[in-house]
């Protein structure tokens, strides 16, 4: 566990009113049969805040830059935002635990909210609604499957010009860390039916009505990510900011 020095206390501060800033301007994308949901592409941030802060302090940003961005104008603490507050912080957990070389753990945390969704009434009895299952989970499994080469060949793209690419792959997997907790959250009845007021054929049809469109959007975010953490970590390393502890690029 990372100590809290000064700085850190103010980088945490400083980003989580980013990520306040950002929610404010950032365009969102209503979620397909679900118009109620928005996909807050400033979430993506969250990736950035792993990297920097490292899993466990990343995910104390992440959310206390998401429960501001709640509670404040223009989320007003609506019931439809509530239940997804924990999706930015797993991202920036998932991807800190990749980066600061305990991807194990991030493997694992993926894979239980991957497996989750299996028991979940939207997918249930699963022998009958696996097509549910599988359009929500594919592409959650190709994350899960990435960490194992991201951790294990970052080294090959240590350099300024390939380690794009690793930021991608981890802002990837983190995104759909956040996308997978989001399914599971909203497949559960106390948010699909007294949230949202949706009956079990909605849920089922809003999960299976665009399998791509979502990995899409991962994919835009992580693009995003890399864009910014590229110029961005070193900065920071240097500056004495950043977490100095080992990472899968040493």
């Amino acid at each position: 566990m990372a100590k809290l020095t000064t700085r850190r206390i103010a980088l945490i501060a400083v980003f989580a009113a980013l990520y306040y800033v950002l929610s404010i301007i950032s365009p969102y994308v209503p979620a397909i049969g679900v118009p109620d949901i928005k996909i807050k592409l400033e979430a993506l941030i969250a990736s950035v805040f792993g990297l920097i802060l490292g899993p466990y302090l990343g995910f104390l940003t992440a959310f206390m830059g998401a429960f501001v961005a709640w509670v404040l104008p223009p989320g007003s603490m609506s019931s439809y935002g509530m239940p997804f507050l924990l999706s930015p912080p797993l991202n920036a957990l998932v991807v800190g635990l990749i980066y600061y070389r305990k991807w194990k753990q991030a493997f694992v945390t993926l894979g239980v909210l991957i497996a989750a969704f299996l028991f979940l009434p939207p997918s249930q009895p699963l022998t009958e609604f696996w097509y549910v299952a599988v359009a929500v989970v594919w592409d959650k499994v190709i994350a899960l499957l990435l960490i194992i080469p991201s951790a294990k060949f970052a080294k090959y793209f240590s350099s300024r010009k390939s380690v794009s690419i690793l930021y991608f792959l981890l802002a990837f997997i983190g995104n759909q860390a956040d996308n997978m907790w989001g399914a599971d959250i909203f497949a559960v009845p106390i948010v699909y039916n007294g949230i949202f007021a949706m009956d079990m054929a909605a849920v089922r049809g809003a999960f299976i009505i665009s399998p791509f469109i979502y990995p899409a959007i991962r994919l835009i975010q992580a693009f995003f990510v890399a864009i910014i953490a590229v110029p961005l970590l070193p900065a920071l390393k240097n500056a004495g900011w950043i977490l100095q502890e080992k990472t899968i690029l040493d």
